[in-house]
């Protein structure tokens, strides 16, 4: 079995609206805001970015009233976005709300 598991930290940017599968999952789709040093090359190196993410089942449910600017911790898989739109996104498995979080370090 092939590995894709992906942690990170940062601030939630945007929250979509609950919605449910056809078979009565919920879903949720959100942008998280990361900010960190890490080494490349011997060198420190600033790194920003966003990813997209979707949540579902008791994770959506836990983002549901999640405001932007807090801080997250999540762990999922990268996935294609569509059989069309091969961009990742991060489908989060595993979510945590923490104050030391919020500037995305």
């Amino acid at each position: 079995m092939a590995t894709n598991c992906t942690e990170l930290t940062g601030t939630l940017q945007e929250r979509g609206h609950l919605r449910y599968t056809p078979a009565g999952i919920p879903v949720i789709e959100f942008r998280i805001a990361h900010r960190s040093e890490q080494n490349e090359a011997s060198i420190s190196r600033r790194v920003e970015c966003e990813i997209a993410c979707t949540a579902l089942g008791p994770t959506a449910l836990l983002l549901q009233e999640a405001s932007p600017g807090i801080g997250v911790a999540v762990s999922g898989f990268l996935a294609a976005r569509s059989l069309k739109q091969k961009t990742p996104v991060l489908h989060v498995t595993q979510i945590e709300f923490a104050e030391n979080f919020r500037k995305g370090y």
